[in-house]
């Protein structure tokens, strides 16, 4: 699968902003949605995933409360809404697939392209 990935950009501390990654094809009911992140430096870390068939939402401890992962099946779009974010939270964000809810990045079988979120304090 590829996917077009849109909504990074530079916000201020407390501010918020919007991800969306697209699948050019379906996203199959089985497979569950990634949100991974990687600050320069640092190993790319596992943010958030929702259940294609159920919904069903997973969060990094760090986020929880801050972010919210959507899906809009019928547009084969998942979303990552982010609310007061913190110069911690800037990096390049990556949407990626599995079979399963994993948190470590080797576990994905696809990935998009990356979207730059930056944070000024």
């Amino acid at each position: 699968a590829q996917y077009v990935q849109s909504g990074g950009g530079l916000e201020q501390a407390g501010g918020s902003l919007r991800l969306s990654c697209t699948a050019s094809g379906r996203i199959f009911s089985s497979h569950v949605m990634h949100w991974f992140r990687q600050a320069p430096g640092k190993e790319r870390e596992f943010v958030a995933a929702i259940r294609w068939s159920t919904g069903r939402t997973y969060y990094a401890d760090v986020v929880k409360g801050r972010f919210t992962i959507i899906k809009d099946s019928p547009n084969q779009t998942v979303f990552l809404q982010m609310n007061d974010l913190q110069p911690d939270d800037a990096g390049l964000y990556y949407c990626a697939a599995a079979t399963s809810v994993e948190t470590t990045p080797r576990a994905m079988i696809s990935w998009g392209p990356g979207s730059q979120v930056t944070v000024s304090s």
